[in-house]
């Protein structure tokens, strides 16, 4: 579009129904506010400008919506005293030179309108050479909602509200979405004179429609097919709702671009997320913020992983991941925790009870079962005993540990960071690894085992373990069996 277009947004109110300590339009859904979805979408038509109108609780809404538009001018409306006293506030954080053009007005609590739907709807507006028109809305059930009132001619007449509404106005189907476009000129010269008379004694935007008409200009609706994209959300049933329609449409999008999802009905996919063709989802997913996954990965059941990259062939079973690398052709899971910072290499594995935090783990490594591996470097090809723990914070500090390629650590060992693990070294089971291993050494700490017989017997006297180690004890006598009397033993009983 050539001309310039102002962007309104109106995101002012209190949204008392959530009850909640966060401003409406903050509330997200699929990863994304509310009101950071009206921006991505305003965002397609190109605007010159876009003006956010602030009010209860600003402090949030304000930087947040600066942080996703940083060239976002911000209005702020002190006392809510409708749309078009919003609008007005807006107008004058516009500079006179700003003041042309087109304007288009959205409403900041509906997150499901699309840029497409915008486009075509300035498109229509431009064309028409009209002063102002109404995205509209055709709906089986229209109360509560203003009503679109057509001239003979197909024009806009008026916009009726419920209460105001006759029994025939009553029972028209189309009505106003509350996102509206005007001829800059024309909203200019009307702001002013929009009044207040009414029960609530607020400022209505909708008071324009007559404006114009007693001014002789044309008045249009646009009627949208996708009407949900104009829903917003009051309380958190209507969120619920809004957020369960989104995800149906970010997965229905996915599967006809080659992603299967095998339950649809458990599976959560965020409106930044990026699948590849193949990609397999299984039931109990979500996948959050940025995650990326690769073709031919199997993700599930069971996972939830957010602002994760996986490689091409990975399979990741009930896991957790957040901020985490998991390679191509990698095996990660079942139980498994990635904190931020894990890096897992091509046709690596993370197994069983298994969690990592800020650890490098090369190509081919595995850590399979039951261990911790926190501020660490695993070198490729390398393996992980069971029951591993790097032993990473010495009460004051973190510190690293590094595990040479192809070493081979046996179960149950301890790395005390900080400390080497040089190529090709090992390590033996139950250690205690303090100092460096030298490449291809092997480090044992274990002392030489050692038994005290009969300790049961003694220390545990009376007790299910005493008798069993009593009656084996027994069983393994030399006599035992034979009738013969055996070394201590008393055959005259005495």
């Amino acid at each position: 579009m050539s001309q310039q277009i102002t962007v309104i947004v109106l995101a002012a109110g209190g949204g008392t129904r959530m009850k909640s300590k966060t401003m409406k339009v903050l509330h997200p859904i699929a990863g994304r506010s509310m009101v950071g979805h009206v921006l991505a979408a305003a965002s397609a038509v190109e605007p010159t400008r876009v003006v956010a109108v602030v009010g209860h609780q600003r402090e949030q809404v304000g930087p947040h919506v600066t942080d996703l538009l940083p060239d976002a001018v911000l209005a702020v409306q002190e006392t809510q005293d409708g749309t078009g006293h919003a609008v007005r506030m807006a107008w004058e954080a516009l500079g006179d030179d700003a003041r042309s053009g087109t304007v288009l007005v959205v409403t900041g609590d509906t997150p499901l309108l699309q840029g497409d739907s915008l486009r075509a709807f300035l498109d229509a507006h431009t064309g028409s050479g009209r002063a102002m028109s109404i995205l509209t809305g055709v709906v089986a059930d229209p109360f509560g909602y203003g009503r679109i009132v057509r001239a003979a001619d197909g024009s806009v007449e008026a916009i009726v509200e419920q209460k105001e509404a006759s029994e025939e106005q009553a029972a028209i189907r189309e009505i106003n979405s509350g996102i509206l476009a005007f001829d800059a000129t024309f909203l200019d010269a009307a702001l002013p004179r929009i009044g207040n008379d009414n029960a609530k004694g607020e400022y209505y935007l909708t008071d324009t429609v007559a404006l114009a008409r007693q001014d002789g200009l044309g008045v249009g609706a646009f009627p949208i097919d996708d009407v949900m994209q104009t829903e917003g959300a009051n309380d958190r049933a209507q969120l619920a709702a809004l957020a369960a329609e989104m995800n149906r449409r970010i997965l229905d999008r996915w599967m006809r671009d080659g992603v299967t999802v095998v339950d649809p009905t458990s599976t959560w996919i965020d409106v930044d997320v990026r699948l590849e063709p193949d990609v397999t989802l299984l039931p109990g997913v979500q996948l959050l913020g940025t995650t990326v996954v690769a073709e031919d990965a199997v993700i599930g059941p069971d996972t939830t992983l957010r602002d994760v990259e996986v490689g091409a062939g990975a399979k990741v079973v009930r896991t957790h991941g957040e901020l985490a690398v998991i390679g191509a052709g990698a095996n990660v899971g079942p139980f498994s925790y990635l904190r931020p910072g894990t890096e897992l290499g091509a046709g690596g594995k993370i197994g069983a009870f298994v969690e990592t935090k800020n650890a490098q783990i090369g190509e081919g490594a595995k850590v399979p079962h039951l261990s911790y591996v926190g501020d660490a470097t695993i070198g490729e090809g390398a393996n992980i005993g069971a029951g591993t723990i790097f032993a990473n914070y010495d009460g004051v500090q973190k510190h690293r540990t590094s595990i040479g390629a192809h070493a081979k650590t046996a179960s149950n060992n301890t790395f005390v960071a900080p400390v080497n693990v040089g190529d090709g070294a090992a390590t033996g089971a139950g250690s205690v690894i303090r100092r460096d291993v030298p490449p291809g050494a092997l480090a044992v700490t274990s002392g030489p085992q050692r038994h005290y017989e009969e300790w049961a017997q003694n220390r545990r006297a009376g007790t299910k373990q005493a008798e069993a180690a009593a009656r084996a004890a027994d069983a393994e006598r030399p006599d035992a069996g034979t009738g013969e009397p055996g070394v201590g033993s008393d055959p005259a009983g005495e």
